[in-house]
């Protein structure tokens, strides 16, 4: 009942639609669009000096490869990269004080719904603005992987819905780059992403961050994780052996509970179940809030026991300040010689 009952959607919020065309994307770029200087206001300067390494200069840590070019060091041949392509390839070495972060944003169709101030994809993209603009500095690099539904026909009223569509859904790779005009590019190809029906693997979505090996840095995963923790728990394990790891769990009030309004249709939009409920059953919604409490509690443990940072982000909140104060304590904690 947990998983069922967390991912249902309602009609939409009051004032969110009025009939005309409005799509998620228009909206999400507006969003996007009024981000740089609120982020700015509040977050500038609260991770100045976090890097991974202490001295300047080339660098000891592996990068990625690229074809061989005259005057290149030849001490820096990336042997197992020439035999397989039959083309000399050198390995590129990044310098230790760059700092390099990437994004796992997932996308699913339970994103597309809201009934606070925010949709959960808006949540989404602002904390992915939020996290660029705190690590895009001093010639540091971010990157992100993008992963939507899979994809399943419309359903109708009435007709039961197709079962949700397997694979991993449609995963996509943005490459990390310096400088804050291509994290803008990455930001706004984020927003523009289409939500698509279906299912997406949010475990395949996490191992996309470890192939192939990167060098040490940080990995933030955005999602509301309502898929089983079974199927993301162990890639986010794996990624924390070489890299910090902070989840930031996007909630909406309605995930948690139920308000008695009647009977209430309500739609899974990852598998396209359509559902009557009859919310004035104070029993119903007892359960639906245990439900929901365990289900959260579940993933709470399994963030814990990955040692990945946990923030939770609600779409009825002030999203920016849980932001500042999640960052000011863990800036605390290492100032005290805590780890999280």
């Amino acid at each position: 009942m947990a998983r069922a009952a967390a991912v249902t959607s309602s009609t939409p919020r009051s004032g969110h639609r009025d009939g005309t065309p409005d799509p998620a994307t228009d909206r999400s770029g507006a969003v996007l669009s009024r981000l740089q200087l609120l982020v700015t206001r509040k977050l500038d300067g609260l991770l100045q000096g976090d890097y991974a390494g202490l001295l300047p200069g080339p660098g000891s840590e592996a990068g990625e490869s690229r074809e061989y070019r005259p005057g290149d060091d030849v001490r820096r041949m990336d042997w197992p990269v020439t035999a397989r392509t039959t083309t000399p390839h050198v390995r590129r070495t990044v310098a230790d004080r760059e700092l390099e972060t990437w994004l796992a944003v997932d996308l699913s169709a339970s994103l597309d719904f809201g009934t606070g101030r925010w949709l959960k994809r808006e949540v989404v993209v602002a904390a992915a603005a939020a996290v660029t603009h705190l690590t895009v500095r001093g010639g540091n690099r971010i990157g992100a992987v993008v992963g939507s539904g899979g994809d399943l026909p419309a359903p109708r009223w009435g007709r039961r819905a197709p079962a949700a569509a397997a694979g991993p859904g449609r995963l996509v790779r943005l490459p990390a780059r310096p400088g804050r005009r291509e994290a803008q590019g990455m930001l706004r190809a984020i927003a523009d992403t289409e939500i698509r029906p279906g299912r997406s693997d949010l475990g395949a979505l996490i191992d996309m961050l470890n192939r192939p090996p990167r060098r040490r840095g940080v990995a933030v995963v955005i999602s509301d994780f309502l898929a089983p923790p079974e199927q993301w728990a162990r890639p986010l394990r794996k990624l924390r052996v070489r890299h910090d790891v902070l989840a930031i769990e996007v909630v909406d009030p309605r995930e948690l509970e139920l308000p008695d309004v009647g009977v209430l249709p309500v739609v899974d939009p990852e598998t396209g179940e359509l559902h009557e409920v009859q919310t004035a059953d104070p029993s119903l919604r007892h359960r639906y809030a245990a439900a929901a409490a365990a289900q959260r509690a579940q993933i709470s443990a399994a963030l814990r026991s990955a040692g990945a940072g946990h923030l939770r982000l609600r779409t009825d909140r002030d999203w920016l300040l849980d932001m500042v104060r999640f960052v000011a304590a863990q800036r605390h904690a290492r100032t005290r010689g805590t780890t999280r």
